[in-house]
C-alpha cells in the first residue's frame, strides 16, 4: 500500500497584495566588533560590514568597496574543541535598494547579541529574534563545554550518541533548540510548476520532496515574515531545466534570469532581502546546474545559503555558509523497497559498483577493476537479470565514486542497504558533515588510491567491518524520507543544517522601536 501522497503540486493560483514598506532609520556607519577568543564550533570567525541604500534595482550588484576575511569551516572533535579549515573570499557585496543601515556579521563567541537595557527600553522585531538566538548559542556552548560531566538529555523518540557523532550531545542540545525556536518563512510569489513543486521519484528527489515538506510544515513555517529566522526562495531549477531550458543549447541564461527576476520581485515586495543582502536566505537544489544558476545574483552565491546536492569546493561550495543535501534518488514511494539489507556474514561480495563511464572518476575505476575481480565486482552495465539492489544487499562495502558531479545517491542507497559506503571523490562536502563523524560509519578513498581499493578494504578487520556496518545502521534515520516528516529524519537534518548557518550571523539595525 502507497503510505506517501503524491508530488505536492502548488497551491493554485496566488494574489499578493503589494507591500510598501518606509522605515524611518538612522543613516550612520556601523563598525564590527570582533571577539578575539577565536571561533566556536559550528560558528565561522569571518565578519563584514554591509552599508545598505538606495539606487539601482532591487539586487544591483556594483560600486560598492567591501570587504570580507577568510572564511572557516568550523568542525569539532568530541571534547569539544573547535577546528578551522581556511576558505577562498567571496566576491564583495555590492548596494542594493532601501532606505536602512544593516550590519549582519559572522558570528565569533559571544553567547547572546548584546541588546539596550533601560527601564521602558522596547526591543525591535529583529533585536528580539537575535536575542532568541543568542540564548540558543549559549545553550549550545554550554552543552559543549560539559563534556567530561553529563546526562543524556530527555527524548522520547530518540537520544544521539555514540561515535557516528561529532559531539552527540551538543548536537542534541541544538537540535533541540532549533525544535524550539526556528521559524522560515517561505515566500509565496511564483506559481507551479517553477515554485512551489518539484521533482519527487527522480535522482532530483532530495529538492522536490523538501519543497513539498516545507509547503506542508505546520511547525516550522510561518506565515508572519517578521517571526522568521531564516526565507526560502522556493525555486526549483530542476523544474526549470524541464519547462524553460532549451534542449542541447547548454544555455541557462533563461533560467539564472527566471531566479534574478524573482529575486527582484522579493526584494521590492518585502524589506528582508535588502537588509541583509540575502544572508538570511536559502536555495535548495539537486540539479547539476544549481550552483551555476546560482550565480544570477551574487549576493545569493556570495551571502545567501545554498543547499546543494553538488557540494564541490572547487566550484565555489563554502562549507561555512552552504549546506551538502543528499542524493537520494526516488523511483517510488514505497520506501520499503529501498531498505534494510543481512547482517555481515550473509554478504559474500566484498565490493560492488555499477554505473555509467562519466565524469573524471569512474573511468579511472572502471579501468582498473571493470571485470576483473570476483571480490571486487565493478560493472559499466549489470549482467542480464542481475539486480542491482539484491547485488548491493550482498556486498559488504558498496563503491561511491562522483559522475559529473561529486555527489552520487550511491552513498545514500548504501545507507539504506546495510553496505558500508566507500566515497571516492575530491572536493566533496559530505551530507550533515557538521554533526556526523563519517569516517565512523564509511570509508573514504582518495582518487589516486583506486588500485589499492582491493588491499584498503582487506585490511580492514572484521571487527572494524561489523562496527562501520551497525553504525550505518544507526545513522540511517538521519537519511530517511518520511512523508509527513518525522524527528531527526532527512528533512529535519536539512532544516538543522540551515539553522547551524543562521546561527553563524548576527543582524542588527541601529537601534530603533517598532
Amino acid at each position: 500500500m502507497d503510505s506517501s501522497p503524491p508530488c505536492f503540486r502548488g497551491y493554485g493560483t496566488r494574489f499578493v497584495l503589494p507591500c510598501v514598506f518606509v522605515p524611518l532609520v538612522l543613516v550612520s556607519l556601523l563598525l564590527l566588533s570582533v571577539d578575539s577568543n577565536g571561533p566556536t564550533p559550528w560558528f565561522s570567525s569571518f565578519s563584514f560590514s554591509l552599508p545598505l541604500h538606495g539606487g539601482g534595482g532591487a539586487h544591483k550588484e556594483k560600486d560598492l568597496e567591501s570587504q570580507r576575511g577568510f572564511g572557516a569551516q568550523v568542525s569539532f572533535d568530541r571534547s569539544g574543541h573547535a577546528s578551522d579549515v581556511s576558505v577562498p573570499p567571496v566576491a564583495a557585496p555590492s548596494p542594493v535598494q532601501g532606505p536602512a543601515v544593516l550590519l549582519f556579521e559572522h558570528n565569533t563567541t559571544e553567547d547572546a547579541i548584546p541588546l539596550p537595557r533601560g527601564r521602558g527600553k522596547r526591543y525591535t522585531k529583529l533585536q528580539r529574534l537575535e536575542l532568541g538566538l543568542g540564548r540558543a548559542r549559549a545553550a549550545i556552548k554550554k552543552a559543549f563545554r560539559n563534556a567530561g560531566n553529563r546526562t543524556a538529555l530527555p527524548d522520547k523518540d530518540y537520544v544521539p550518541q555514540g561515535p557516528l557523532y561529532r559531539n552527540a550531545y551538543a548536537f542534541h542540545r541544538s537540535y533541540l533548540e532549533m525544535e524550539k525556536l526556528f521559524k522560515v518563512y517561505v515566500y509565496e510569489e511564483g506559481e507551479p510548476p517553477l515554485f512551489h513543486d518539484g521533482p519527487c521519484r527522480s535522482i532530483y528527489s532530495s529538492e522536490g520532496r523538501f519543497i513539498n515538506s516545507m509547503e506542508m510544515d505546520s511547525r516550522y513555517r510561518t506565515r508572519n515574515p517578521d517571526l522568521a529566522h531564516v526565507f526560502f526562495l522556493p525555486f526549483s531549477v530542476a523544474k526549470m531545466v524541464k519547462f524553460i531550458y532549451k534542449p542541447e543549447s547548454f544555455d541557462i541564461s533563461p533560467i539564472k534570469k527566471t531566479i534574478a527576476d524573482y529575486i527582484d520581485v522579493v526584494a521590492e515586495r518585502y524589506p528582508y532581502w535588502n537588509r541583509s543582502l540575502g544572508a538570511d536566505h536559502f536555495m535548495l537544489s539537486c540539479h547539476d546546474w544549481g550552483p551555476h544558476s546560482s550565480k544570477a545574483v551574487p549576493n545569493l552565491y556570495g551571502n545567501s545559503v545554498r543547499v546543494l546536492c553538488n557540494a564541490n569546493t572547487s566550484e565555489g561550495f563554502d562549507p561555512s555558509k552552504d549546506v551538502s543535501l543528499p542524493e537520494i534518488n526516488i523511483k517510488t514511494d514505497v520506501m520499503a523497497d529501498m531498505m534494510g539489507g543481512p547482517s555481515a556474514s550473509h554478504r559474500p561480495i566484498l565490493a560492488f559498483f555499477a554505473g555509467g563511464d562519466h565524469g573524471p572518476v569512474r573511468p579511472l575505476l572502471l579501468e582498473a577493476w571493470k571485470d576483473k575481480d570476483p571480490d571486487v565486482q565493478v560493472h559499466e552495465y549489470l549482467p542480464k537479470g542481475v539486480s542491482y539492489y539484491d547485488t548491493m544487499r550482498k556486498s559488504k562495502y558498496c563503491l561511491c565514486p562522483s559522475g559529473y558531479e561529486v555527489a552520487s545517491p550511491r552513498i545514500v542507497e548504501a545507507i539504506y542497504l546495510g553496505c558500508v559506503p566507500v566515497t571516492i571523490n575530491d572536493h566533496y562536502v559530505l551530507p550533515f558533515s557538521d554533526v556526523l563523524d563519517w569516517k565512523a560509519f564509511s570509508v573514504q578513498i582518495s582518487v589516486e588510491d583506486i588500485p589499492n581499493i582491493k588491499k584498503i578494504l582487506m585490511g580492514i578487520s572484521p571487527t572494524q567491518y561489523i562496527r562501520l556496518q551497525r553504525r550505518g545502521a544507526m545513522v540511517q534515520r538521519h537519511f530517511v524520507v518520511n512523508s509527513p516528516p518525522r524527528r531527526f529524519d532527512v528533512f529535519h537534518m536539512i532544516l538543522h543544517s540551515i539553522w547551524l548557518r543562521r546561527l553563524n550571523i548576527r543582524m542588527h539595525r541601529p537601534q530603533v522601536s517598532d
